[in-house]
């Protein structure tokens, strides 16, 4: 993907670097069966079922980013350096999930977070983007300081950072080591008292920014806390409770927050930290659909928060505001965008038939059969998130319109392919749902 970086700088060829990324996606998902297993793609490199499915989701993603950023181009506000941005994080991206040593994955998780800034300071919308982009990085930096130390613990007790040897190892496990290790993957999903800094980010970067924040960043975490497991598996049992209890009860807490909130993104952003919620909770059950459920509810988290944040986009590209207040009633004006509108938004309510559905399907039920107690918590937090989804459609569709709105377009066709191309995936996966389970 490299290669693609001496085309950003040649102007009018954003298209071209489009289409190539989408060949590239198209070759890598027809190389599907060669990653049942582990497979070598060099000294420090491999892949299986689980980079495979987040290294396609980064591409597809990327792809989309570079579709519904057209504005930069159309203001010539310096789009070559925007898609060589966009390119180097791909890159670092796909270096992240193909890693086989810990020290090379905590590298390039932590380089991804250099191109993510530099699209919120760049091509943010307001003064504010500065702030966002320091609570950003310090508490992705800080939190990932005591990750470095367990890593070199590991090395100086196994003498390898090899993911391969870590299988078994779990009697190098303490409770603090367990809080080094885990700590940072959850301030980088994020969990309920370290989100802070995601809705900041949200609401300061630009589409872009947020696209890639919502659809491939906040999975690194969860991919993260898969690699690490194997040796924290034994000290795992007993101390998964806390996170299991923490994480469902904060995800309730920001459900009840969604309720509230005024701002689109913000409030997207604030969903983003429920449904990351629950899949800590199926992780940390350790248990066979509880870790599968939460790939999948990953995978379908970051195509459909994606396509949301297209579509608040679109409708700041109209009115210059993403405030409820005032973008409402755009049934009236764009009646075209509502069914897109209201697919994304059943999706992101687990409807049939997108593959949140199977999500949180196999995370209720590996969460009860961990726990009953359980139950109780997750009847509340399922109404809450239909709740503030049905708060999201109905104050943005219906209402009076704005009278200070004159005219707008009814949408272009290049956002309708936008919009096209993150539903379409995400209600055609689940005729595959077993794939989910074939890397355990």
């Amino acid at each position: 993907m490299g290669f693609l970086i001496p085309l950003c700088f040649f102007p009018g060829l954003w298209w071209l670097i489009c289409s190539l990324l989408f060949f590239i996606s198209f070759v890598y998902f027809f190389s599907f069966p060669y990653f049942f297993c582990w497979s070598n793609l060099g000294y420090l490199f491999g892949c299986d079922l689980i980079s495979y499915g987040l290294i396609l989701l980064s591409l597809w993603i990327c792809v989309l980013m570079i579709l519904a950023s057209e504005s930069v181009f159309r203001v010539n506000y310096f789009p070559g350096f925007f898609v060589s941005v966009v390119i180097i994080l791909v890159v670092l991206l796909y270096c992240t999930f193909s890693s086989i040593s810990l020290l090379s994955f905590y590298i390039f998780f932590e380089s991804s977070l250099i191109p993510t800034l530099f699209l919120i300071l760049g091509w943010g919308y307001q003064p504010e983007r500065v702030q966002a982009g320091i609570y950003l990085l310090f508490y992705t930096l800080l939190a990932s300081l005591p990750l470095l130390v367990g890593i070199l613990f590991i090395y100086g007790s196994l003498g390898s950072l090899s993911l391969f040897l870590l299988c078994g190892n779990g009697c190098l496990v303490g409770s603090l080591f367990y809080v080094c290790m885990v700590f940072a993957f959850l301030v980088s999903m994020p969990m309920f008292m370290v989100h802070l800094w995601l809705p900041s980010a949200h609401v300061e970067a630009p589409v872009s920014g947020s696209m890639i924040l919502a659809g491939v960043l906040l999975k690194l975490g969860g991919y993260g806390l898969l690699r690490v497991f194997p040796v924290l598996f034994k000290f795992g049992f007993s101390f998964g409770v806390v996170w299991i209890v923490l994480s469902l009860i904060g995800g309730l807490f920001v459900s009840l927050f969604c309720m509230r909130q005024t701002d689109l993104k913000s409030l997207i952003a604030y969903s983003s930290v429920a449904h990351m919620s629950m899949v800590i909770g199926g992780i940390m059950t350790l248990s066979y659909w509880g870790v599968c459920s939460s790939f999948a509810l990953m995978v379908a988290h970051g195509l459909c928060s994606s396509g949301l944040f297209c579509l608040s986009n679109i409708s700041y590209e109209r009115f210059g505001s993403r405030s409820l207040l005032v973008s409402s009633g755009l049934i009236n004006l764009m009646p075209s965008m509502a069914i897109w509108w209201f697919m994304l938004s059943a999706c992101n309510m687990a409807a049939p038939p997108s593959l949140n559905l199977l999500g949180e399907i196999g995370l209720l039920s590996s969460l009860v059969s961990w726990s009953w107690c359980l139950m109780f918590v997750l009847v509340f937090l399922s109404f809450f998130s239909a709740a503030y989804t049905l708060y999201l459609y109905s104050y943005s569709q219906h209402g009076s319109v704005y009278s200070g709105l004159y005219s707008c377009s009814l949408g272009y066709v290049r956002e309708f392919l936008l919009l096209f191309l993150h539903w379409f995936p995400l209600n055609l996966v689940i005729l595959s749902a077993d794939i989910s389970v074939f890397w355990v």
